[in-house]
């Protein structure tokens, strides 16, 4: 006898907006279909995960879809919220199951994404990391202008080989420009390396979480099956549709505060330059007053001057007038008449003697 499962709810239609973009919700059945609530073989699980089992069928437990549903939404409002921040989510999963899932998806929300091997040290170690992501940049840009086609053969082909090996381990973290603010992780036992970085540098998880998996040090655990394509796809897009939502949120009003800002700065740059053309024109205006100032001062010294030499020229060239001409006439004075004189001979005193008359 078939054992009951849990209730199927109708697929979900709603569409919700986030920002300036519509993401699908993930109902119930779309987990049920994609087979999100398998779990392990009942040998081959971990106690821990005992709260999301809802029962066990034909030797496998079967998850319980409802928690994993409800957990996924938590999952998703905390990725929405990471996005809308502009903030980064590191999408890691390297098992064969995930790699096409995580590299579609996060190319489409903007986010890195390792998917092929995780290099022990990416998060602990980035700045030696980074070291390598430049190389891999600079190979790029060496292929794009057709240098490497100029070099020997042997370093030509080391080189080739050299930029696959990049491409391969740090192709999608390569525009990742600091450690990321959160990380979604498809199985927790192959990702173990990276899931430990994470905990060390206190980054959030979000983690796929089979029944075979230990769940303790995940932020949001979402339980579910990691080994097939489609559960691990339909849990990836869920969390990446949020993301590029969030995404495409934070750009659109990065845009519009990137505007706004280039709008203020050519309107402080205007009245600047209104200002300083004033400016300009008021000391212009100065310089040309003192100026006429100036040349109208010079040439009345000129005048000064010139009528100085024509006064020294005429000095020079005038002739010599006599003194008695230039004499001052008195005007007639009115004299008193001198005294009448007295001929009368005064008796006292001696008379003078009689000349003889000389004869001729």
């Amino acid at each position: 006898m078939r054992a009951p499962g849990p209730p199927i709810a109708p697929r979900a239609s709603v569409t919700r907006n986030q920002g300036s973009s519509t993401v699908a919700e993930v109902g119930i059945r779309e987990l049920l279909e994609a087979g999100v609530h398998f779990g392990h073989q009942t040998r081959r699980w971990n106690p821990k995960m005992r709260r999301f089992v809802f029962r066990e069928r034909g030797g496998i437990y079967i998850i319980d879809i409802l928690q994993t549903h409800r957990l996924l939404e938590n999952a998703k409002e905390f990725a929405s919220q990471i996005a809308y921040s502009g903030c980064t989510v590191l999408f890691v999963g390297t098992k064969k199951q995930a790699r096409d899932a995580i590299r579609d998806t996060a190319e489409a929300a903007g986010m890195p994404y390792v998917n092929h091997r995780w290099l022990g040290g990416l998060l602990t170690n980035f700045q030696t990391i980074s070291q390598r992501i430049r190389r891999l940049h600079d190979l790029e840009r060496y292929e794009t202008e057709g240098q490497l086609g100029l070099l020997p053969t042997r370093e030509r082909m080391a080189a080739q080989a050299d930029l696959e090996k990049l491409r391969a381990n740090l192709g999608g973290v390569k525009y990742m420009q600091r450690t990321p603010d959160a990380m979604f992780v498809i199985d927790l036992k192959t990702e173990a390396i990276a899931v430990r970085e994470a905990q060390r540098l206190r980054i959030p998880i979000i983690g796929l979480v089979d029944t075979n998996c230990d769940p303790d040090g995940i932020d949001f655990v979402i339980p579910g099956n990691d080994d097939a394509i489609r559960s691990c796809d339909v849990v990836t897009r869920a969390i990446g549709g949020v993301d590029a939502g969030g995404d495409l949120a934070f750009r659109a009003e990065e845009d519009r505060a990137r505007r706004e800002a280039e709008e203020q700065a050519r309107r402080e740059t205007e009245e600047r330059q209104r200002r300083e053309a004033e400016e300009q024109a008021r000391r212009e205006a100065e310089q040309r007053a003192a100026l006429e100032a100036e040349q109208e001062a010079q040439r009345a010294a000129q005048g000064a001057e010139q009528e100085a030499e024509r006064a020294e020229e005429l000095a020079e060239t005038a002739p010599t007038t006599p003194a008695s001409e230039t004499e001052t006439v008195q005007p007639d004075v009115h004299q008193p008449a001198p005294p009448a004189s007295d001929h009368t001979p005064d008796p006292a005193s001696p008379q003078p003697a009689p000349q003889e008359d000389t004869l001729a």
